[in-house]
C-alpha cells in the first residue's frame, strides 16, 4: 500500500536512509514496500537486498519531476521495465529530449498520477493515486468516474516532526532560499509517513475499488535481480574460446619480447595465470584493457599499469603494466585467485593532457549505450553544512563564515545557531548531490540503461546513478582510467630535450632510469624536487633517512609513507631496521621467512595477508576480506570482526603467545585502508626513477615541464626557484620571446604568459600565436594594433616587463600606452594599408629604484623574479649556519634566515604542530618543526623570511631544526609607494605559502606503541 517511498537518495528532499525505510517497514508489519526515489534509481539494489532479508516484497521505480514539479510514479512491472523508466530518465538527463508530462510511452510501467496531473485518457496501465485527505474530492463527478482508475497513495518522506523541521531546511537548500519563504509547493505535506497499515485502509474503506485497483498494481510489480551475474561486456571478441585464444596468442609474444625465447620460469608463471585467467573468465577483461594500451601506444601517450594489477606477468606481457613480477617477487594471488569474491580492476593512469582522448575512444569503441562512468555520492561536508542550513536559516554571510571556518566550540552560544547545529549533525553522511568517479569506468554487455538511468555532469561523459561499490555488488568490473600531471611532464619533459637540443631519450626502456649511479645519489639526498611522488618534504626526508641508493628500497619506500605503516609505528622502525640490521630480532619465524626483504616489517599489502595466512592460520576466504579492507573497499564491519576473532582463535591453537598475536593484529588493524599493494609502489617507483632521470640529465627542460604541467606538490614559484638552482636564468615573460607556457632556449628560461593572472587565456595564447604568423613585435604601437588588448591588460605587460625589448623604460611606455588610447580604454585598432606612426616626444630619463621590479613582480607574479626574497630584506643579516651544513650540528641551537616555502599541519594530542620546508639564502632547502607550545608564542604569520632560533635533530642522516623561537623579518618598503607607508608594505603582505592541512587523529607516539625489537616467545 506503501507505493510512493522516499529514501535520502532524492536529494535534497528525502530524509530517510535505505536501511532505515526497510526497518520501518518491519516495525509496521509492511509486506510489499515500493521505492520511488525522485529521478533516480540509486537506491534500488541495496532497497532489493534489504527487503529479501526481511521478507518483504520489494518494488522500484522513480518519481518522475522535471524542475520540482511532481508529474507521476513509475512502478516497474518487471526488470524490462527498470529500462524503460531509465531511458526517460536518461533521454531528458542526456539529450534534452523532454520528459512528457502525460502518456510517457512506457509499455512495462505503472504510471501513477497525482490528483493535480491527471491526463485527458489515461491508458491501460496507467492510474491516478488519491491521498486518504483528498477523499472528499470525488463528490465531484469528474473524479468519481475515475474510481475505477483509483489506487492509495500513502507518500512516505520522513519520520519524525525533526525530519519533516529537516525536510523543510533541505528544500531550502535546493532553492537556495529561506525556510520562511518556501511556499506550500516546495515541501511535502504533514503526512507522508508511515502509518498502521489497518489504519490506512480504514480511511479508504468506503472505496472498496481503490483497495482492489491497488492490490491489483502490487500483483503486477515484480523486480527480481541476479547479482551473480557479471554484467560487463562479456567477450572482445565473439565468445569465451576466441578470447582465451587471442589472450594467450598474445602472452606468449610478449613473453618472448620481455624475456626471450628460453626463460622456463616466465613461462610457468604465464602458463599458471592464464589457467587461472580462463577459469575466471576474465579473458575478455584482460583484452579490453590491452585494446586500450594499443591506441595509446598508436598515438604515443604514454601511461603506468598500476594496482594490483601489476602483480600479473600476463599483464606485463601484453603491455599493461610495465612491471616484471619476477624481478619483485609480486604476488599473482593478491590480484586475481580463486578465492576472491569480487573480480579485480586495472588501474590505468595516463597524463591529465590525453586522458580525454583515451575516454572518448572507450565511448566510441565501445558504444554510448554501453559505457558510462561510475556515480558517487557527494555528501553534505561538516563546513559546508553549516554553511547550508545557516542560510536556510537566514543568517549573514559573516556568520556564515563564522559557522564554516571555525570549529563548534568557537561558536556562539545562541538559539538559531544551537539550530543550525543541531539539524547541521542530522545531515551528516547524507548525499548532497551525485557527481563522476574519478576513475571508474563501466563497459557492459547489454544496453546499460537497463541498470540505471544516466547523468550528464559538465565534465561531458555520462554518470551512472550508483557508485563503485553498488557498480560492484550488481557484477560490474570497473576499468579505472586516472590521470596525473607526473606523465605529462615526463612526456613534455622528452619532446622539448628533442625540439630543443636533438636528443631522444627512449624514456620507456626502464633500463637506462633504474638504478642509475647518479640518480641513485640523487635519491640518497633527496634531491627530487619535481619528480613523481618523492618530491613532498616527508617523503625525501624518507629517501635521506634510508639513504635510499637503490630501486628496490624506493619501492619500499612508496609504500612505508602511507598512513597505514606510518601510524602503526612501523615505519620509524623500518627505517631503525635499514639502518641498523644487525641490532634486532625478528618477532617470530614466519617474520623472517615471509618478510625478510623488508627486515620483518609489514610493508605491503601482500605481506598483511602473508602474516594473517601464515602466522595466523587464517584462510584464504579471510585473507580476502582483509586485502579488501586494506584497499578501503570493505564495508562490511561484521565481516571483518569475524576476522578478528578467526585470527586469535587461530593463532591460541597454534600455540602463539597472547601478546604476540595481539602486537601482531594491531599491526594488521592498522592498515586498513591505508597501505599500498607491492606491485603499486613499484608501478609509482618506476615513474618516479624516470622523472629522476630526466631531472638529472636535462634538468632545465625537465622543470620548465614541471611548470608547464601545473607542478606537483609545491606552487609555481619553488619550481622556478629549482630550474635556478639547475642553472636557469630566469627570465620575465616576454611579448617576442615567451609562449603561452615556460619555454627555455639554451639556459634561458622564459615564464610563459599564462602566469600573469590578470591577462586572459585568450589574450595570453594569442600574443605568440600572432607573433608566429605576422613576425615578431616591432614596438609597443604595433603589438596594440595587432592585439584587442585594452589598457589595463597591456599597462600589467609593461609592468611586467613584456616589452623591454623596445628599450624604453617603463614609464615611457606607459605614457606611449595613454597616447595610444587616448579617451578610448579599449582600443583596438586593426592594421590599415597606410599607418601613419605615432609622434615620439622626448621624455626625461626617470632614474628607478632598482627594487622596484622585484615589487611589480610580486604583485603581477606572485614571487620577484628580478631579486631573491632576501634580497629585499631590511636586515643583511644571514644567520649562522646554511642548511647543507646542518648534519654537522646535531643537538647544537643555530640561528637561520630561512624563505618559507610550505608547512604541514600534524595533529598531535597536545594540540597542533607543523612541520615547516624553507630555503635557506644560498637556495638549499631544509626542514623544522613546530610544536604546540612554541605556536602559541611565535605562530606562523603567513609567506615571507623568518628568522628562526632552534635546535638541530640529525635522525639518521637527516637534520630537523625544532624551533623555539621564530620572527618574522620586514622587507624594505615598496620603492613604488615611498609616499604612502601602509601601501608599501602591502605586496609583502601577499606572498605565498602551502599549507597541507591533515584532518586526521593523532598517531601514537613511539614510546606509546612500545614496538618490541626481539623474538617474543
Amino acid at each position: 500500500m506503501f507505493l510512493n517511498c522516499h529514501s535520502y537518495h532524492s536529494l535534497r528532499y528525502g530524509t530517510i536512509s535505505i536501511q532505515d525505510l526497510v526497518q520501518q517497514a518491519v516495525d509496521q508489519q509492511v509486506k510489499i514496500l515500493a521505492l520511488t526515489d525522485i529521478n533516480t534509481i540509486t537506491g534500488i539494489y541495496d532497497f532489493f537486498k534489504l527487503c529479501n532479508d526481511h521478507n518483504i516484497k520489494p518494488i522500484v521505480g522513480v518519481e518522475i519531476r522535471v524542475e520540482s514539479e511532481f508529474y507521476y510514479i513509475c512502478l516497474a512491472k518487471n526488470q524490462k521495465s527498470v529500462g524503460e523508466i531509465n531511458r526517460l530518465l536518461t533521454d531528458y538527463n542526456c539529450d534534452g529530449i523532454e520528459i512528457p508530462k502525460h502518456n510517457p510511452i512506457l509499455k512495462d510501467t505503472i504510471v501513477i498520477y497525482p490528483l493535480h496531473n491527471i491526463p485527458e485518457v489515461l491508458q491501460e496501465h496507467e492510474f491516478v493515486g488519491i491521498r486518504s485527505e483528498e477523499l472528499n474530492y470525488l463528490v465531484k463527478p469528474d473524479l468519481k468516474k475515475l474510481m475505477d482508475k483509483m489506487v492509495i497513495l500513502q507518500p512516505v518522506t520522513f519520520t519524525t516532526k525533526l525530519d519533516y523541521n529537516l525536510h523543510k531546511i533541505l528544500r531550502a537548500i535546493d532553492n537556495n532560499t529561506l525556510i520562511s519563504k518556501l511556499g506550500d509547493h516546495d515541501y511535502c505535506r504533514d503526512t507522508e509517513t508511515f502509518i498502521n497499515k489497518k489504519e490506512l485502509l480504514d480511511q479508504y474503506h468506503h472505496y472498496p475499488q481503490i483497495i482492489q485497483n491497488t492490490a491489483y498494481i502490487v500483483e503486477q510489480c515484480s523486480f527480481d535481480f541476479d547479482f551473480s551475474t557479471p554484467k560487463n561486456k562479456q567477450y572482445y571478441t565473439d565468445s569465451r574460446e576466441s578470447d582465451f585464444k587471442l589472450l594467450t596468442q598474445l602472452a606468449y609474444e610478449g613473453l618472448e619480447t620481455r624475456y626471450g625465447k628460453d626463460h622456463p620460469e616466465a613461462k610457468a608463471r604465464v602458463e599458471k595465470e592464464l589457467g587461472v585467467i580462463d577459469q575466471l573468465k576474465f579473458s575478455g577483461y584482460f583484452l579490453i584493457t590491452w585494446d586500450v594500451i594499443q591506441y595509446s601506444n598508436r598515438m604515443g601517450f604514454m601511461h603506468v599499469g598500476r594496482g594490483s594489477g601489476a602483480n600479473s606477468i600476463v599483464s606485463y606481457c601484453l603491455g599493461i603494466t610495465d612491471i616484471c613480477p619476477l624481478e619483485l617477487d609480486l604476488y599473482f594471488e593478491r590480484f586475481l585467485n580463486l578465492n576472491r569474491k569480487t573480480p579485480p580492476d586495472f588501474d590505468i593512469d595516463w597524463s591529465w593532457q590525453t586522458r580525454d582522448t583515451i575516454l572518448e575512444y572507450i565511448f566510441t569503441k565501445y558504444g554510448k549505450e554501453h559505457v558510462a562512468f561510475c556515480g558517487t555520492n557527494v555528501e553534505f561536508k561538516y563546513r559546508s553544512i553549516f554553511r547550508e542550513v545557516g542560510k536556510a536559516f537566514g543568517l549573514p554571510k559573516d556568520e556564515l563564515d563564522i559557522l564554516a571556518t571555525k570549529s563548534m566550540d568557537q561558536h556562539d552560544d545562541n538559539s538559531v545557531f544551537k539550530l543550525v547545529h543541531k539539524y547541521g549533525k542530522l545531515l551528516e553522511k547524507f548525499p548532497n548531490q551525485r557527481s563522476m568517479h574519478s576513475c571508474g569506468i563501466l563497459i557492459s554487455e547489454e544496453p546499460i540503461t537497463n541498470f540505471t538511468a544516466l547523468e550528464m555532469p559538465p565534465k561531458g561523459f555520462p554518470i551512472v546513478q550508483f557508485d563503485m561499490h553498488t557498480a560492484e555488488d550488481i557484477g560490474f568490473e570497473k576499468f579505472d582510467i586516472l590521470s596525473q600531471r607526473g606523465l605529462g611532464t615526463i612526456k613534455d619533459t622528452v619532446e622539448l630535450i628533442k625540439e630543443k637540443r636533438g636528443i631522444t631519450v627512449d624514456i620507456k626502456d626502464t633500463t637506462i632510469s633504474k638504478n642509475e649511479e647518479k640518480c641513485n645519489s640523487y635519491l640518497s639526498i633527496g634531491k627530487t624536487i619535481g619528480c613523481f611522488y618523492i618530491e613532498s618534504p616527508a617523503m625525501r626526508g624518507l629517501l635521506r633517512r634510508l639513504k635510499c641508493e637503490d630501486y628496490k628500497t624506493l619501492v619500499a619506500a612508496s609504500s612505508i609513507i602511507r598512513p597505514g605503516v606510518a601510524q602503526s609505528g612501523m615505519m620509524k622502525e623500518y627505517i631503525f631496521r635499514h639502518n641498523n640490521p644487525t641490532k634486532f630480532e625478528y618477532f617470530h619465524d614466519v617474520f623472517k621467512e615471509e618478510l625478510g626483504e623488508t627486515y620483518g616489517i609489514m610493508v605491503y599489502q601482500e605481506d598483511v595477508i602473508k602474516i594473517a595466512l601464515h602466522f595466523g592460520g587464517l584462510s584464504a576466504a579471510d585473507g580476502d576480506v582483509l586485502r579488501r579492507a586494506m584497499s578501503g573497499k570493505g564495508r562490511s564491519l561484521s565481516a571483518l570482526q569475524k576476522v578478528k576473532d578467526h585470527f586469535f582463535e587461530s593463532c591460541r591453537e597454534l600455540g602463539h603467545p597472547e601478546q604476540l598475536s595481539k602486537e601482531v593484529y594491531r599491526q594488521i588493524e592498522s592498515f586498513a585502508g591505508y597501505s599500498f599493494c607491492k606491485a603499486h609502489s613499484a608501478s609509482y617507483a618506476v615513474e618516479s626513477y624516470q622523472s629522476l632521470y630526466l631531472k638529472v640529465y636535462y634538468p632545465i627542460e625537465f622543470m620548465v615541464c614541471a611548470i608547464n604541467n601545473g607542478g606537483g606538490f609545491y606552487r609555481t614559484e619553488v619550481y622556478v626557484h629549482e630550474a635556478k638552482m639547475s642553472g636557469a636564468t630566469i627570465k620575465n615573460p616576454c611579448v617576442n620571446l615567451s609562449e603561452y607556457q615556460t619555454t627555455v632556449y639554451g639556459t634561458d628560461v622564459y615564464l610563459g604568459i599564462m602566469h600573469i593572472e590578470k591577462v586572459e587565456s585568450k589574450i595570453a595564447m594569442m600574443i605568440p600565436e600572432e607573433r608566429k604568423n605576422n613576425g615578431e613585435y616591432t614596438s609597443l604601437e604595433n603589438f596594440v594594433k595587432r592585439i584587442p588588448i585594452g589598457i589595463e591588460t597591456l599597462q600589467i605587460l609593461i609592468f611586467i616587463g613584456a616589452f623591454r625589448f623596445t628599450g624604453k623604460q617603463k614609464h615611457e611606455l606607459l605614457i606611449q600606452a595613454r597616447f595610444l588610447f587616448g579617451n578610448d580604454q579599449s582600443a583596438f585598432r586593426h592594421p590599415t594599408l597606410l599607418e601613419e606612426p605615432q609622434k615620439e616626444y622626448q621624455l626625461p630619463t626617470i632614474i628607478r629604484n632598482p627594487f622596484e621590479d622585484a615589487f611589480d613582480e610580486i604583485e603581477i607574479l606572485g614571487f620577484s623574479v628580478s631579486y631573491s626574497p632576501f634580497d629585499l630584506l631590511q636586515t643583511k643579516y644571514r644567520g649562522s649556519v646554511m642548511a647543507k651544513d646542518l648534519v654537522k650540528h646535531h643537538k647544537k641551537q643555530i640561528k637561520m634566515l630561512a624563505y618559507l616555502i610550505s608547512r604541514k599541519h600534524v595533529p598531535t594530542k597536545r594540540g597542533a604542530m607543523f612541520f615547516g620546508t624553507w630555503i635557506d639564502a644560498e637556495g638549499e632547502y631544509f626542514d623544522t618543526a613546530h610544536f604546540p607550545n612554541c605556536l602559541e608564542e611565535y605562530p606562523f604569520q603567513g609567506g615571507g623570511c623568518y628568522l628562526l632560533l632552534g635546535t638541530v635533530e640529525v635522525d639518521f642522516h637527516f637534520p630537523t631544526i625544532t624551533i623555539h623561537k621564530m620572527a618574522k623579518m620586514p622587507f624594505i618598503p615598496d620603492p613604488r609607494y615611498s609616499m604612502d607607508k601602509e601601501k608599501s608594505l602591502e605586496a609583502a603582505r601577499t606572498l605565498h605559502e602551502d599549507v597541507s592541512m591533515t584532518q586526521r587523529k593523532p598517531y601514537q607516539q613511539e614510546h606509546e606503541i612500545g614496538l618490541p625489537r626481539q623474538k617474543m616467545i
